[in-house]
């Protein structure tokens, strides 16, 4: 596709060349100075890679009339230059009058005034050609730029996913960080805690030898001796219970009761399990487990296991609490004992710490117990 702007500069090119030699011509004609032919000579020289540039660019895409044009163009100039030339050699031949007749003939005008008309109109089809052109690319630029403004929008959308993205990355980077952190501090507590745990059970194996030894000549202190020992397992016991890990700092109310009953659970002394898994804060164990203890040494001294009986242990969530029932069940005792003793305190200190309620019943067919304790979020 040609270039119109490229048709506009020669045409002016082919104009600027004849008008330039014109004058180059006609001063040499008034002052009979070589020096004023420089004009001329120039455009001599011009006009003719002008008119062939010009054919070159406009004749693949001419219309008949532009071809007519361009051929009337490259007339004109022809022969405007011969005119030019023939004056320029009359003078050069001292034939001044010849030189000047010829040129007050008006041919040569003639035929500027033509050749300014031809490229004029040569022109006003090239600049009709570059507004449509414009239109087109305008219309074109109107068809584009909604498209453009589209993928503009995509790229602004995709920078700013990129963003969060790299936003995300960064913060999980962090997160893992603080978690790598939060792993090894969580290793080093639980290092810890295995090593207190480790100490408190020492301590209780030193208290334990301390008791025993204490009371080793005196046969009269060795119940006592003994009851104090169970307590202090009981102890021990709630302790173990609410060892775990740093994710679980609370203990199964199953694995407390389970464990209380363990030593002495067997087929000859049977005992029914049942109920939710329910978790208790750490704080509600260890008087839990006392009570436990106290009703699970009484059971196998006084009550339904001292005489081959079946007990029960169920529990439940109800209003907001946790309740134990404790059953036994083959027990002839149907009495409640006229002294409390050392455990019933302990029980009664245990219900206090807990919050809640200790309920026991003495029946036909054996202690009943009920034990209500909040539930602790």
């Amino acid at each position: 596709m040609r270039e119109t702007s490229e048709v506009l500069l020669e045409l002016r090119n082919i104009n600027r060349a004849a008008l330039n030699a014109e004058t180059g011509q006609r001063g040499y004609l008034l002052t009979l100075d070589r020096r004023y032919l420089e004009p001329y000579l120039v455009g001599r020289e011009q006009y003719r890679p002008a008119l062939r540039r010009l054919r070159e660019l406009v004749g693949p895409d001419a219309t008949a009339r532009q071809q007519e044009l361009l051929d009337e163009i490259e007339s004109l100039a022809e022969s405007k230059f011969a005119e030019m030339t023939e004056t320029v050699e009359l003078v050069e031949q001292r034939q001044v009058i010849e030189a000047r007749r010829r040129i007050l003939s008006d041919e040569g005008a003639e035929a500027m005034v033509r050749l300014r008309r031809a490229t004029r109109e040569m022109e006003q089809i090239e600049n009709q050609i570059l507004i449509r052109a414009a239109s087109e690319t305008a219309r074109s630029e109107g068809r584009v730029l909604p498209l453009l403004g589209m993928v503009v929008l995509m790229l602004v959308v995709a920078l700013g996913l990129g963003y969060v993205l790299v936003t995300r990355a960064a913060r999980a980077e962090a997160e893992a960080a603080q978690a790598a952190a939060l792993g090894e501090a969580r290793d080093r507590a639980d290092l810890l805690a295995r090593e207190l745990n480790h100490r408190v059970k020492n301590l209780f194996a030193v208290i334990l030898a301390i008791v025993r030894m204490s009371a080793k000549n005196a046969p009269e202190a060795q119940p006592v001796v003994e009851r104090i020992s169970e307590r202090i397992h009981a102890l021990l016991t709630a302790h173990e219970v609410t060892q775990g890990t740093l994710e679980r700092p609370v203990a199964s109310l199953r694995a407390l009761i389970e464990t209380t009953l363990a030593p002495y659970r067997s087929d000859k002394l049977p005992a029914e399990i049942e109920g939710p898994e329910i978790d208790l804060p750490a704080k509600q164990v260890t008087p839990l487990g006392l009570v436990l203890h106290e009703l699970t040494t009484n059971a196998v001294k006084y009550g339904a296991w001292s005489q081959g009986g079946l007990l029960e242990v169920r529990w439940r969530e109800s209003d907001g609490s946790i309740v134990v029932d404790w059953r036994e069940h083959g027990n002839t005792t149907d009495a409640e004992p006229d002294r409390k003793g050392f455990g019933s305190l302990l029980m009664t200190s245990a219900a206090r710490q807990l919050r809640g309620e200790i309920d026991r019943r003495f029946g036909k067919d054996g202690v009943e117990v009920t034990i209500t304790i909040p539930r602790v979020p």
